[in-house]
């Protein structure tokens, strides 16, 4: 066996650890925890102890501990790249930086509060505000004058504006986590399910001419060019009269309105290859609005090699592609269409600013612009002034509290050494 000794606190943990490399197979690693479960004082790890421990000395913060646990779940090579760059801090120091300015502006803000009444506080506290606090400039400015809008003031609305955008990211890093749900929609017996067989390379659904053969979703988890996606087959959209395929085409509608991506299958043969036909019968599916559409026109192995994919609409209309289920014909077309579709939707994982991978990040980035807002905003909506001094560093607080509560880092310990540290009260 093999012992490799990671002394604390360079290892991953911040302690002292110790790894056994142990040769042979699963009985061989059964015997040594089996002895080792015999020593005094060893037990087994629980499940994410490591991780844990990890994070409570520092070493990781809740986005990296997120990150590598997205990074152990990894399917696809986009998955894989943006849950290293998450483990590796790429998220967590955006938000370090956005909350390292609330720090710096509120111990500013507290420390002119409660020692602006002395004058040396104040001098020095007004003489070093550039200095400290680049971002906001001389806190002499923060009480406003006229119409002039604060140092303080701008760098919040400035704040803002960023936390807003960032959460207008089009659920790009929460669709490449959980993989984008693709749903085949179309009339019965046009070759949804075949689609499905033919994208997986697997009998996944049962295919039959009889139409209305599908009554469920069917759900398949695939890799296109390095991207997740969830693909679900569908009853045919239709009026049906048995209860059974009422169910499933209500299923298939209630899929098709959670979609982020839609798959509407047609006969090629079966409609005519105008952009005004094809839109008809595009709208009669009744995709969910805004959400991104390729048509597949299918049975093109019956058109005997007689044209080419008509555009819907003109060229505002989603893109379309000719394909046969049955010879495979079109399908790396298809294929190279998708994987456009998933990187629009998905974006570049190792490009731009970090993107949101969680909700609940949402969640707290959402009521963290909202703290942002309510600074210096009262009944007349004027964003030039910080107003109430009290106020805003409530809000503040409140700003800064729920990016805390995204990276972990949650604690009033940081505003008091920032007040001691740069203005020396009590000196």
């Amino acid at each position: 066996a093999l012992l490799v000794w990671f002394p604390g606190p360079h290892s991953f943990t911040g302690e002292d650890c110790a790894e056994l490399h142990v040769h042979g197979g699963p009985a061989v690693v059964n015997g040594v925890l089996q002895a080792l479960g015999r020593v005094p004082g060893l037990r087994p790890a629980e499940p994410g102890e490591f991780t844990l421990r990890a994070f409570r000395r520092g070493k990781l913060d809740l986005t990296a501990v997120e990150g590598l646990r997205d990074l152990i779940g990894a399917h696809t090579e986009a998955q894989r790249r943006q849950a290293l760059r998450q483990m590796e801090g790429d998220l967590g120091r955006l938000y370090q930086r956005w909350s390292h300015a609330l720090t710096q502006a509120l111990a500013h803000l507290e420390a002119f509060i409660d020692f602006g009444e002395d004058e040396e506080v104040e001098e020095e506290v007004l003489g070093q505000g550039e200095e400290l606090l680049p971002s906001l400039g001389l806190l002499s400015q923060i009480w406003g004058s006229g119409h002039k809008a604060s140092p303080l003031a701008v760098t919040v609305r400035a704040l803002e504006r960023d936390i807003r955008a960032h959460l207008r990211d089009g659920r790009r890093g929460e669709l490449l986590r959980g993989g984008v749900r693709a749903v085949i929609a179309g009339p019965p017996n046009v070759g949804k399910s075949s689609l499905l067989n033919l994208l997986c390379q697997r009998p996944a659904a049962i295919v039959s001419p009889q139409a209305g053969t599908t009554r469920d979703v069917l759900e398949v988890a695939l890799d296109i060019g390095g991207y997740p996606l969830v693909l679900s087959d569908t009853a045919g959209l239709r009026r049906a009269t048995d209860p059974v395929e009422r169910e499933g085409v209500a299923r298939a509608r209630a899929r098709l309105s959670q979609a982020d991506l839609v798959l509407a299958v047609l006969d090629v043969t079966s409609v005519s290859p105008t952009g005004v036909a094809l839109g008809a019968a595009l709208a009669a599916l009744e995709p969910p609005p805004g959400v991104p559409c390729v048509l597949v026109l299918n049975k093109a192995d019956l058109l005997g090699g007689r044209g080419g994919a008509p555009s819907v609409a003109g060229p505002q209309g989603p893109p379309a592609t000719l394909l046969s289920c049955k010879t495979g014909q079109g399908l790396q077309e298809l294929l190279e269409l998708l994987a456009q579709q998933l990187a629009q939707l998905c974006g570049d994982p190792l490009s731009g600013s970090p993107s949101l991978t969680h909700s609940r990040h949402s969640r707290h980035l959402g009521a963290c612009a909202a703290a942002l807002a309510r600074v210096g905003r009262g009944d007349t909506g004027d964003t030039g002034d910080i107003g109430d001094l009290a106020l805003a560093a409530e809000q503040l607080r409140v700003a800064r509290r729920e990016l805390g509560r995204i990276t972990g880092h949650v604690g009033a310990e940081e505003v008091l050494d920032i007040i001691f540290r740069d203005f020396c009260v009590g000196k």
